[in-house]
């Protein structure tokens, strides 16, 4: 069960003029379950996005970069994105493009549009083909149900080891203008930036140029799909789409001024809450931790120190027993790579306890305190470095019996 993260409720996810939904049964990995996901967006939505930095990047991920550089370059504008769950389509070589090609193929010729204006994800088991036929087969269905209100099952439709589905909506006023953005994402394990075994999806209503969402989609990537990590582990398929339809009366056209600012810090804030729910979904997380770095001299530094933390299989097992070996963590900060780092500075602190003083254990520390705090299911550890203004934070889980469990099992 996710950690203090409550299941979506359906009627609380807002429908985005601009953008409809459909999902089908497909049976691609499992019987029964929603596994197709389409979106069709209206005529004059600009579509943004980043992906893994993995190497190894599945068959949808090399075809959606590349429609997307299309639409930059003067190319028709995306009108329609497609998902699959149960099959990564990676690792699967000539045959994998061909695959996803033909889905965008079809999913084209079903919206009587071009298949360079769809773009393809899949999730799912690396090393084995996509079953394309089940999916041609089961794209009439998605595409007949599309609907502006189906955000609750399009999240369902994209789970793989989530335990529930993640979505989210706001309505914020810019600019005299109401605007309305809802996210879906999905994701639990295999992750960690860039980015993480993740796919997220966001609609906004607001009209916005195509160079100032590919600025606003990375920060906001940034600041929240780019600050988590499960497992350390960088996936072959992560991608985080943002969508503006255009369809409603705040039009951002420069990425300065009082209304982009608004709208990037709206963008920002609905995104770290949907990389939050993958967090407190993590495979076998019993434990949200929050882990910031201060007073590093630059962000790089700080990111580096706190994903070395948030990373280490000793500092989140000791979080999943509740064991105050608050020594690991320390060990953690040293191994980070921050060659010039001068100990002495060094403060630790787990929320309101203060664990570590100038680089040794506080003389008022005692260790029922630190426990107390690390029975808690939130726990955030902050690190003071001392050497200058910069400060980073990312999230992560503990890690426990079950992650084990979940991944030897996982193709069973």
């Amino acid at each position: 069960m996710a950690v203090n993260s409550p299941l979506p409720v359906a009627a609380d996810l807002k429908p985005v003029n601009g953008v409809e939904i459909g999902f089908a049964q497909a049976g691609i990995k499992k019987p029964n379950r929603k596994d197709l996901l389409v979106m069709k967006l209206a005529e004059g939505a600009t579509v943004s996005g980043v992906f893994t930095l993995n190497r190894f990047c599945a068959a949808p991920v090399q075809l959606s970069k590349a429609n997307l550089a299309a639409v930059q370059s003067g190319g028709k504008p995306i009108r329609a994105l497609v998902v699959n769950t149960g099959n990564a389509n990676a690792g699967t070589g000539e045959q994998g493009l061909a695959n996803a090609r033909a889905t965008c193929a079809e999913v084209a010729r079903l919206m009587g549009i071009d298949a360079q204006q769809v773009l393809p994800f899949s999730t799912g088991v690396i090393l084995e083909q996509l079953p394309i036929q089940k999916i041609i087969d089961g794209l009439p269905s998605a595409v007949s149900n599309l609907k502006a209100d189906n955000w609750f099952n399009a999240a369902e439709a994209i789970m793989t080891t989530d335990t529930q589905p993640k979505a989210a909506s706001r309505t914020v006023i810019i600019g005299g203008h109401e605007v309305t953005m809802t996210g879906i994402s999905k994701g639990a394990g295999m992750i960690k930036p860039n980015m993480a075994t993740m796919l997220g999806y966001l609609a906004i209503d607001a009209k916005v140029a195509q160079p100032v969402l590919d600025e606003l989609v990375k920060h906001a990537a940034d600041h929240s799909f780019n600050s988590i990590t499960i497992d350390g582990d960088t996936s072959t398929n992560d991608s985080f789409i943002v969508m503006a339809t255009g369809t409603g009366g705040l039009s951002i056209d420069s990425a300065s001024g009082a209304d982009y600012e608004a709208l990037k810090e709206a963008v920002t804030d609905i995104s770290r809450n949907l990389a939050q729910q993958i967090i407190r979904d993590g495979e076998g997380a019993t434990k949200f931790m929050t882990i910031t770095v201060e007073g590093g001299r630059n962000v790089e530094e700080c990111r580096k120190i706190a994903y070395a933390i948030a990373h280490s299989p000793l500092v989140k097992t000791a979080f999943f027993a509740s064991d105050p070996n608050l020594g690991r963590i320390l060990a953690a900060v040293g191994y980070a790579g921050v060659d010039d780092l001068d100990v002495s500075k060094l403060d630790l602190y787990l929320d309101d306890v203060w664990v570590a003083k100038q680089g040794g254990r506080n003389p008022d520390y005692k260790e029922e305190d630190g426990q107390r705090v690390m029975k808690q299911s939130e726990i955030t550890t902050r690190v003071t470095l001392g050497r200058g203004d910069a400060t980073a934070t990312v999230w992560t889980c503990d890690l426990s019996h079950d992650y084990v469990s979940i991944n030897a099992d996982y193709r069973s």
